[in-house]
């Protein structure tokens, strides 16, 4: 029967709490992400998340010494796995909001908050802040 080297992780949530002043939560929320100093962390062991495959390797004892091996999706980090999962949703979103023959109805109800929703979605995937 084949061998194979399978390498698992979990996410250990690693929190701090810090007090800031400044004028608005929003203020406060950029001084707390820019703030570099984790001296005081702490670990929540109770919230780790599950295990998931990070990768796989043909043979034993195998790990980086070759070629990884795809690994299943239904293995990988779930949060990645939604991760993937929201671009491809996204995509559907951004045909069926421009659709120039949808005529139903309801458009002017629904066409309004899916161009919200895809706005903020691709501020998401580019790392930038929600549209205002």
């Amino acid at each position: 029967m084949p061998l194979f080297t399978i390498e698992t992780t979990y996410r250990l949530p690693v929190f701090r709490q810090r007090t800031y002043e400044a004028e608005t939560i929003y203020q406060a929320c950029r001084l707390a992400i820019g703030d570099d100093d984790w001296s005081d962390e702490k670990a929540d062991v109770e919230s780790s998340g599950n295990t998931y495959v990070t990768g796989a390797w043909p043979g034993a004892d195998a790990a980086y010494k070759g070629p990884a091996a795809p690994v299943p999706p239904q293995f990988r980090e779930t949060i990645q796995r939604k991760a993937d999962h929201f671009e491809a949703l996204l995509g559907i979103l951004k045909m069926l909001a421009h659709a120039p023959d949808v005529t139903a109805p309801d458009a002017a109800f629904w066409r309004p908050r899916a161009e919200t929703a895809i706005a903020k979605a691709q501020a998401i995937l580019a790392g930038a802040p929600d549209p205002v």
